[in-house]
């Protein structure tokens, strides 16, 4: 079992910069891929960026790309997302996701959730 707690969302305006924090309590936490999500109000949990076991495999939505940077600290057990010029839209509830696996964008495919972190970018 493998618990998250996600931590850093806050409220933001158009343009500025967050960074979120996911702590992972299990020490093999440097053999799982580690990930992020989001979910606004009324749609899907959506992906928006993962790093492989390793970090030599990262993925990133398109719609994040060139703006969000993901990091991971294994003898920190930590995660992280810099997010930068943020939008509107980006504004959700972020969850970080873990997987004893391969490092996939496919989000049904991730093993365990944090209870996520509200991030909320003002016009």
């Amino acid at each position: 079992q493998v618990q998250l707690v996600e931590s850093g969302g806050g409220l933001v305006q158009t343009g500025g910069s967050l960074g979120l924090s996911c702590a992972a309590s299990r020490r093999t936490f440097s053999n799982y891929a580690m990930g992020w999500f989001r979910q606004a109000p009324g749609t899907e949990r959506e992906f928006v960026s993962a790093i492989s076991w390793n970090g030599n495999i990262i993925y990133y939505a398109d719609s994040v790309k060139g703006r969000f940077t993901i990091s991971r600290d294994t003898a920190n057990n930590t995660v992280y997302l810099q997010m930068n010029s943020l939008k509107p839209e980006d504004t959700a509830v972020y969850y970080c996701g873990a997987r004893a696996g391969s490092v996939t964008p496919h989000t049904r495919l991730w093993d365990y959730w944090g209870k996520g972190t509200l991030v909320t970018v003002s016009t």
